[in-house]
């Protein structure tokens, strides 16, 4: 029957060397056997050396994707990734209040691994007042956890007092990640969920520069394990497994922080 495969969304940047943003999205929701859909709301010229330029789109175009998205397709989850500033931050949370795209998992993409800002402080606080809150899932990395929970963190127990303030902006469920933890052996992510439960997921901690795109990779894996109905504790779990195979089974693109492989399993 029509529509009956599922279905994912990204709406996120394009990362012009194919390792993170959308294009990390599009790999790891194939490799998962779900359907990919996009709305694309910013290019950047970006290579595994850095991010040279960006620029949003308009919000015009932006508003005919979601549209177009909605007149066709049965889209189960949705996640962002990249939304580069408060305009194009509040024209996604307009569009996502206007449109069921099932459970929304919410990357607070802020800082590009060679350093590079991509969101505004401004666009920052949009996402803290009018994103969290439609959040089923927010998956920040240390420095993003810091930025939305306004605090410091320097170990476990700061992670686990940012999960609750991010719990109390709106979001449902929490994934913090903790590989920022340069000086342990392990890279160790913790779990809030909605029922008050939580737990830790550890790994080994894997010696190489080849890391671009994980964050992306881990929020898409969950986001097309939610659109074929898996539970959202099982979807975190699986996301966790699925990005640390593609880190260990490495590739060997670019001459910095290079792409995962995502043909890993």
């Amino acid at each position: 029957m029509i529509n009956e495969f599922p279905q994912a969304l990204s709406i996120a940047g394009s990362d012009s060397g194919g390792g993170a943003g959308m294009q990390a999205d599009l790999k790891t929701m194939q490799m998962r056997h779900v359907f990919a859909t996009t709305v694309l709301v910013a290019i950047t010229a970006q290579n595994t050396l850095g991010v040279q330029d960006a620029m949003p789109l308009p919000k015009k175009i932006i508003d005919e994707q979601f549209a177009s998205l909605n007149a066709d397709l049965k889209i189960r989850a949705c996640k962002t990734g990249m939304l580069a500033d408060t305009e194009t931050v509040e024209t996604v949370v307009a569009n996502l209040g206007q449109y069921d795209f099932g459970p929304l998992v919410v990357d607070p993409v802020m800082i590009a691994k060679g350093g590079a800002h991509l969101l505004t402080d401004e666009a920052i606080s949009t996402v803290r007042a009018k994103l969290l809150p439609l959040a089923d899932l927010v998956t920040p990395n240390l420095p993003e956890a810091e930025a939305l929970a306004e605090m410091t963190i320097k170990n476990n127990e700061d992670m686990k007092k940012a999960g609750q303030r991010l719990l109390t902006l709106g979001a449902k469920n929490v994934l913090v990640k903790g590989g920022h933890f340069n000086d342990q052996k392990q890279a160790s992510d913790f779990v809030l969920l909605a029922d008050g439960s939580s737990f830790w997921m550890s790994s080994p901690r894997i010696d190489t520069k080849r890391t671009h795109g994980t964050g992306d990779t881990i929020s898409a894996c969950i986001t097309a394990e939610l659109a074929k109905g898996v539970s959202m504790e099982n979807a975190i779990r699986i996301g966790k497994a699925y990005v640390e195979a593609t880190i260990r089974d490495g590739i060997q693109v670019g001459h910095g922080h290079g792409p995962l492989n995502h043909w890993a399993v």
